[in-house]
């Protein structure tokens, strides 16, 4: 959980508990100790505010990303504009939840778990090839850049699409944007 308020953090506790959610939380509130967190205490889903002080959720979702890309990121703040909101689903935030309304927050968790499920099939090298595949790279390319035979990657593409039930790198990449993997070109 990166929350600056333990106040806040408390209510969403409340909440998960309420919710019947057998939960075990860590609070962080820096980018130093987010990403000590995500390393080492390795969480299955991330819930964030929107901003922290000089650590924005943006930032966060990239931290996310690159050390744990399986973990759904879901934000839960007091308020956030709808340009924020539109950027923050872009950058890869499985929901946004207001904390004014909290109830939400467990079915946001189990839809974004569930969302993600199919990716606990893959393992971490063919997690990197389904991004950089959504990402645009050619098999040599992709080959090249992990120091891998063209054949080994394309071995990798299909059991990934045979792990993911998928049948054409469209739907690959579709996919991959949906939990995350990468992210929507967002406009400055």
């Amino acid at each position: 959980m990166l929350e600056d308020s333990e106040a806040d953090a408390d209510l969403i506790r409340h909440e998960l508990d309420r919710a019947g959610l057998n939960t075990l939380t860590k609070r962080v509130d820096s980018d130093e100790t987010f990403a000590s967190a995500v390393r080492d205490f390795a969480p299955d889903v991330v819930l964030s505010d929107h901003t922290l002080g000089q650590f924005h959720s943006r930032v966060a979702q990239q931290i996310l990303r690159d050390l744990r890309p399986t973990a759904p990121f879901i934000i839960v703040t007091g308020s956030i504009s709808g340009a924020q909101s539109v950027a923050a689903i872009r950058a890869g935030a499985e929901d946004l939840v207001l904390k004014a309304n909290l109830g939400r927050l467990s079915a946001s968790i189990d839809e974004a778990l569930a969302v993600r499920r199919p990716l606990h099939k893959l393992t971490g090298r063919q997690v990197e090839v389904l991004t950089l595949v959504a990402e645009g790279h050619r098999t040599r390319e992709i080959a090249k850049r992990l120091r891998l035979s063209v054949k080994t990657v394309e071995s990798h593409r299909g059991e990934i699409m045979k792990r993911l039930k998928m049948h054409d790198v469209v739907s690959l990449v579709r996919y991959a944007m949906r939990v995350g993997l990468v992210t929507a070109a967002i406009p400055e």
